[in-house]
């Protein structure tokens, strides 16, 4: 059952009630095409994803890896903007799951930022992910994002500080934990420092943890979510979007599927 209308607290607490990690996959709006989008988040949502995240295209993600750039690259190039996918959103979280925007500072910033929050407010998103906008320098979009009852979901590495992490004790939804130092990607193991990453967070904050980067297959997935609140899987759902051509839902809904499924085993 889908559970629309609910927080990204709320769906962390149905997960944690039903013993099992949040299944957060990503998709990149705009590939292969805008048009797509609906079709590929309904996909998710029968598939059973907890929460979907959706980039916004950006030409310089610094934090993505290979295949998340080139998915962001044929996006632009197919001309999605950011008034697209909210348009966008806005049809489709009426029906999905909690919705959360994955951006970067220089489009918000150059949409305005409480302009493009209450925007993607009002298209029904619950959350934004902006990567490189650092903690201590977040206070505009958190407590906009506050007042417009969103989610700001800050991250967290193996190289943050003790400082850093409890600091994040004021965030709402859930914290997002990188598994490895570096850029997303397709990966063949787990970072075995992933458990150590959610002991120190835990030791420090009780906000639900969620794991990506990195994590590419149902056996990953079923790991961290052995040890975090949430597994994130990007662009090892990406890259089957992208090589599936017009087989491109039905090969999101069997990889979420399975994903899944390894999480409720």
């Amino acid at each position: 059952m889908i559970n629309v209308g609910t927080s990204v607290a709320q769906v962390f607490e149905r997960t944690k009630s039903e013993g099992r990690a949040a299944l957060i996959p990503y998709v990149t709006a705009g590939h292969p095409h805008l048009r797509d989008l609906e079709e590929l988040v309904h996909a998710m949502n029968d598939a059973g994803a907890d929460i979907i995240e959706v980039g916004i295209p950006f030409s310089d993600p610094l934090a993505d890896g290979p295949v998340l750039q080139k998915a962001a690259t044929k996006a632009l190039n197919n001309g999605t903007r950011i008034r697209d996918v909210l348009q966008a959103t806005e049809k489709i979280s009426a029906h999905s799951v909690p919705i959360v925007y994955l951006t970067y500072f220089n489009p918000v910033f150059h949409y305005g930022v409480r302009d493009f929050l209450k925007a993607a407010r009002d298209s029904g998103v619950k959350g934004i992910i902006i990567p490189d906008l650092p903690w201590e320098e977040s206070d505009e979009v958190f407590h906009n994002t506050q007042e417009l009852g969103m989610s700001l979901i800050p991250l967290v590495a193996p190289t943050s500080t003790d400082a850093h992490i409890a600091s994040l004790a004021k965030a709402t939804g859930f914290v997002y934990g990188v598994s490895v130092t570096g850029v997303t990607g397709v990966r063949q193991e787990v970072d075995a420092g992933v458990k150590t990453l959610v002991e120190r967070v835990k030791r420090q904050i009780s906000l639900p943890l969620a794991i990506g980067f990195g994590i590419s297959t149902p056996e990953h997935a079923r790991y961290v979510g052995s040890v975090a609140d949430g597994v994130i899987v990007g662009s090892a759902l990406v890259r089957r979007i992208d090589e599936a051509g017009e087989n491109a839902a039905k090969q999101t809904y069997e990889f979420v599927a399975a994903l899944r499924k390894a999480l409720s085993d």
